[in-house]
């Protein structure tokens, strides 16, 4: 029975692998060194799945990119303090 499963691609070496999660090794039987299909579909996001998403948020747009900036902001002077320390 096919299983379908959504995966994130890493970098191996000069490759691209993705892993199959042990659920599906389980209940595949799936053993090293065995040869699988599969099919690969590159996730796609469209304007029209993502229009009117956040109906529901109760936070501003303009608020939304504070904190974000605010995140960042601190997330760069963390860094920084890392690198100072050595």
């Amino acid at each position: 029975m096919a299983e379908v499963i959504r995966a994130v691609t890493r970098k191996w070496g000069n490759s691209i692998a993705v892993v199959i999660p042990k659920e599906i090794v389980d209940k595949q039987k799936i053993r090293e060194d065995e040869e699988v299909n599969f099919t690969v579909e590159k996730k796609r996001v469209f304007t029209k799945d993502l229009f009117g998403a956040l109906k529901g948020w109760k936070i501003d747009a303009q608020k939304a990119k504070d904190e974000i900036r605010m995140e960042e902001k601190l997330a760069e002077e963390r860094k920084w303090k890392r690198l100072n320390i050595s």
